[in-house]
């Protein structure tokens, strides 16, 4: 009986020094891959919604009244400057022109007579003066009416595509209407708005390089627009319901691809100095705010949120949450909560970074 008390006294010390193990294998921290945020000036790459605008666009309108006689243009169509577009019949015109060119060779006559006269002293000075001043009345009023006919012929005042006609064939214009609009699309203006920040560091930097900006222009078909722009031009003020102020990049057009009125977005190089950057797989997101887990002194992970300035390709750039001396977590987010101690291999953040590659743990 004491033999078999006693067997069963080991066998219970046994089973106690077994347990004691097991919890303290289960005890033991998780060993987990951590880093640090890496620090340096870069660039990224910013997109800006952007509408698209002829370089010369403008409106045709009638300079004079009548009916429309001719049209020898067509809708789309290239046209070169001084190109015959539109004709106004000119009958009415024309009579003018006729009618002030018989008034001035009646005055010239009479002024010839008057100057032979005062050539001989038979009529006054004065009296030539005044048939000077009609001679040149009358020949005003055909200049005036020549002028009038020749706006009854409307042409092209520079190379461009025409747009639909608001006037159609024998159609009754007024002076002023609008018979069509006339784009130069050689090239293209480009407008984008960007935010005050950003337009500060391009200008520190645009002033310590001195050269002028180049960007891409992302068309709405999602391919890059195969001429490169020149930012030319920064409006003058800021809206001050956006905090933001406008840009205009030039881009050639040779092909004529570009047209007014479209839409793409404008990538722009935007330059950092001392960015924040941690790979994007550090993060995790909780109700659209971005965390990641700091590791303190003591080797515990603490849940912290993180502002983010910009994104690149695998990586964040830090507004603010984080320092670049903090140690974050790298891998095994999903396996350890707020308060959680671990244990880690440090791997340093140029080496991280190098061959990163976003992937889900």
């Amino acid at each position: 009986m004491k033999r078999v008390f006693l067997l069963l006294s080991c066998g219970v010390l046994v089973c106690a020094a077994g347990c004691k193990e097991e919890k303290k294998e289960a005890e033991a921290p998780i060993k987990l891959l951590v880093t640090s945020p890496l620090q340096r000036d870069t660039t990224i790459t910013k997109e800006y919604v952007a509408q698209i605008h002829s370089f010369q666009r403008i409106e045709l309108r009638a300079m004079e009244k009548g009916y429309l006689e001719k049209i020898f243009v067509d809708e789309g169509q290239q046209v070169r400057q001084g190109q015959l577009m539109f004709q106004i019949k000119p009958t009415v015109y024309q009579a003018e022109l006729r009618k002030s060119q018989a008034e001035a060779n009646y005055v010239g006559l009479e002024y010839q007579n008057t100057k032979r006269l005062a050539d001989k002293n038979i009529v006054s000075g004065s009296e030539l003066a005044l048939a000077q001043a009609k001679f040149d009345k009358a020949n005003a009023e055909v200049s005036l009416a020549r002028t009038h006919l020749q706006f009854t012929t409307v042409r092209a005042p520079f190379n461009g595509i025409m747009d639909h006609f608001q006037g159609r064939l024998g159609s009754l214009v007024d002076e002023g209407d609008l018979l069509t609009t006339l784009s130069d699309n050689s090239k293209m203006w480009v407008y984008y708005n960007v935010p005050e920040a950003e337009y500060l560091a391009y200008k520190a930097h645009a002033k310590a390089s001195d050269k002028a900006a180049h960007v891409k222009l992302r068309m709405a078909n999602n391919e890059e627009f195969n001429q490169t722009g020149i930012v030319q031009t920064i409006e003058a003020d800021f809206n001050n319901e956006t905090g933001n102020i406008a840009f205009r990049a030039t881009f050639p057009n040779p092909d004529g691809l570009l047209r007014n009125g479209e839409t793409g977005s404008v990538l722009m190089t935007v330059p950092l100095r001392h960015a924040l950057i941690i790979p994007q797989k550090a993060t995790f997101e909780i109700l659209e705010k971005k965390y990641v887990f700091v590791v303190d002194k003591h080797n515990v992970v603490h849940q912290q949120e993180v502002g983010i300035a910009s994104e690149m390709p695998d990586l964040y750039v830090i507004r603010s949450g984080i320092t670049a001396t903090d140690r974050i977590l790298l891998e095994g987010l999903r396996k350890v909560k707020d308060g959680d101690k671990v244990a880690y291999d440090y791997k340093a953040p140029q080496a991280v970074i190098s061959h990163l590659k976003v992937y889900s743990e």
